[in-house]
This record gives C-alpha cells, sequence and structure tokens, in this order.
C-alpha cells in the first residue's frame, strides 16, 4: 500500500496553520529561509505568485512532500503595503486605508517534490474600511497588533470592527485560500476534509 505523501507548510505564520488545520489533519510545519522582496517590480498578482513560489521552493530543496507556499499583502491603488514594523508607519498605512477599499493578495504555490507537478495561483478579497477617527488609530497601534501585520492590520483581529465590505475570501484575506488550497490539492491526489 502506498503511504500518504507528506503535507509540508513552508510557513510559521500561526493564522496560516490554523486555516491549514481546517482542510488537512496531519502536516509539517517547515519554514522556508527564502528572503522576500517587495521591491520586485511586477503587477500585484504576479508578486504574490512569486514570492509564494520563493518561499515553496526554498522549502522543497531541503524537503520531500507536498510543499504549500503562500504570500499575502495589501494593495491600495497599485501601492503594496507590507508590515510596518513601527508604530509611526504603521499610523501612516492606516490613515491611506481609512474611508477606502483595497485589495488583499495572496499566492499561493504548491509543489509536489514526487512528481514534480507544480501549481501557482493568485486570489484577490476586496476589504472596505469605514472612516478611522485619530483615536481609533491610535488605540489600536497601541495594543501592537498592527506592528507586525501586512498593511499594518489583521482582518481576524481587532480590526474588524473598521470593516464594513469584505468582497472574495475571507481565508484568503487572513493567509490562505482554503476553497482554492482544497480543489487543488484534491487534484494532486491528497484527501481533506
Amino acid at each position: 500500500m502506498k503511504t500518504q505523501t507528506k503535507i509540508i507548510l513552508a510557513s510559521t505564520s500561526p493564522r496560516r496553520k490554523a486555516l491549514l488545520a481546517r482542510l488537512i489533519n496531519n502536516f509539517e510545519i517547515m519554514p522556508s529561509d527564502y528572503k522576500e522582496d517587495m521591491t520586485l517590480n511586477l503587477p500585484p498578482s504576479e508578486l504574490a505568485k512569486t514570492l509564494s513560489h520563493g518561499k515553496a521552493t526554498g522549502t522543497a530543496k531541503k524537503a520531500n512532500g507536498i510543499i504549500i507556499g503562500s504570500d499575502t499583502f495589501i494593495a491600495l491603488e497599485n501601492e503594496i503595503l507590507g508590515k510596518p514594523h513601527t508604530p509611526e508607519k504603521a499610523k501612516e498605512m492606516l490613515k491611506k486605508l481609512s474611508g477606502k477599499t483595497h485589495e488583499i493578495y495572496t499566492g499561493i504555490t504548491i509543489i509536489n517534490t514526487e512528481t514534480k507537478q507544480e501549481i501557482q495561483n493568485c486570489e484577490i478579497t476586496k476589504i472596505t474600511f469605514k472612516k478611522l477617527n485619530e483615536k481609533e488609530i491610535q488605540d489600536y497601534i497601541a495594543t501592537g497588533e498592527p506592528l507586525d501585520k501586512a498593511g499594518a492590520y489583521a482582518l481576524q483581529g481587532l480590526a474588524k470592527k473598521f470593516i464594513t465590505k469584505i468582497e472574495g475570501s475571507r481565508t484568503s484575506a487572513i493567509g490562505l485560500p482554503l476553497e482554492k488550497l482544497k480543489q487543488e490539492l484534491n487534484k494532486m491526489g491528497v484527501k481533506t476534509k
């Protein structure tokens, strides 16, 4: 009897781990040592796919199985918003997002190291923010949540009160497009929940 191919998530993100656990019971976590470059001159959907491919390939070099790499970022009017890391940068980003609709791009790459099969995809979710006042921005930054989140907020976190509309996949916006991932894994013969 053929043994089940190992599923490996090329990410240490607790959000991605929790999302993947909704689809698959047994998988391993093996972060990629790929260094993402947000300055590549590519359209956002191509950048998302390129970054997810880099992560998946980085892990595929050191492990065998079905590798899942993913990358998520926010774009507002073609400006890519990464992680702010500082309160000042978080404030600047949140002011830009206030009262506007932006896109969350999630690139996903699945590599089967045994069959050499590769699948790449990009999901786009549109998020609309209400108009934020200075106090709301300051109070949110004070929680520390926005500093390590792309676009300075977490959809599933405290910032959900800022969101007035979501168009597209909620799980993709959090970091892993489960609907698309399930389809692609099933095509590779992986049983999902």
